[in-house]
């Protein structure tokens, strides 16, 4: 069994830091919560992960307080599908992966010629198996999108891959491209966008498919669970609407809030910010959708 020494030079056995969380975290009424990532040194010693966890069992542990986690690295650089595959290996059953996309194909002058890149990412993850949930594809604030270049890479973006079907969420930050127009193109794929509640970012909850996609970037470092009771319970009412088929009437839109329609998967994902404070946000609100 896998042993550690705490600080005091007490020797541990790991698997006593797991006790009371085995089986992870079902989603509730179909709202799964996250974080961004589970490699930050700050949540070590602690704050997330407890003394005398090796690092080597963060995914491990983290997998089983919450019930989904956004990828970011896959962004920065590419992984094995070996890597894919012992990630899904160390998580419980249920639990899911949000993945970022490479940015060398969303960074490309020419969206649409990237194809090829799209299908060599989309084989390599597809080792996640069951544990793979939402592809991020995000453009960054400053980016010089070309509508037609724009519409023709959305096409590329295959429904399935290996027989698993995907769901993919567009996280365009350029303001001036996201417009009724956007929506529309976006809605006649079935894809979805994020609502970012940030001040630097486009933020609007427009509905373009049959699941939701927050990532919440307002946590406070002065707050022990990132957000207060009070901010969180309304996140919790927001997700429950939202996983009803509803509408918060709360939040920011472009266009018109679309007719009630069937029950949905909303994933909620506090990113950024005082990202220390992130996992405790997540299992905060994870106690008060409990509480229904």
């Amino acid at each position: 069994m896998p042993i550690t020494t705490t600080r005091r030079g007490h020797r541990m056995d790991n698997d006593d830091l797991f006790s009371g969380a085995t089986t992870g975290v079902d989603a509730i009424d179909g709202i799964r919560v996250g974080i961004g990532g589970w490699t930050y040194v700050p949540w070590r010693g602690g704050n997330f992960y407890p003394e005398g966890l090796i690092q080597r069992r963060e995914l491990e542990y983290a997998s089983r307080r919450l019930s989904a986690i956004e990828i970011n690295g896959t962004y920065y650089g590419s992984q094995k599908p070996a890597t894919y595959a012992r990630w899904a290996a160390e998580t419980p059953p249920g639990f899911l992966f949000s993945l970022k996309a490479p940015r060398r194909i969303v960074q490309s002058r020419v969206l649409a010629g990237t194809g090829g890149q799209v299908e060599d990412f989309l084989a390599g993850i597809a080792e996640l198996g069951d544990r793979l949930g939402p592809i991020v594809w995000q453009f960054d604030k400053g980016s010089e999108l070309d509508r037609d270049d724009f519409i023709a890479f959305l096409d590329l973006l295959p429904r399935s891959v290996e027989g698993r079907p995907l769901r993919h969420v567009l996280d365009v930050r350029a303001p001036d491209f996201v417009d009724s127009s956007y929506l529309a193109l976006v809605r006649e794929r079935g894809l979805a966008t994020v609502f970012t509640d940030s001040r630097d970012y486009p933020s609007f909850a427009d509905l373009t498919t049959d699941f939701v996609y927050l990532r919440l970037m307002r946590s406070r470092a002065d707050v022990t669970t990132g957000y207060t009771g009070e901010e969180l319970t309304l996140w919790a009412q927001r997700a429950r609407v939202w996983a009803g088929g509803g509408e918060p009437d709360d939040v920011p839109r472009i266009d018109p809030p679309t007719a009630p329609g069937r029950p949905r998967d909303v994933f909620v994902y506090f990113i950024s910010a005082a990202k220390e404070r992130n996992p405790a946000a997540a299992m905060a609100l994870i106690g008060q959708l409990r509480e229904r």
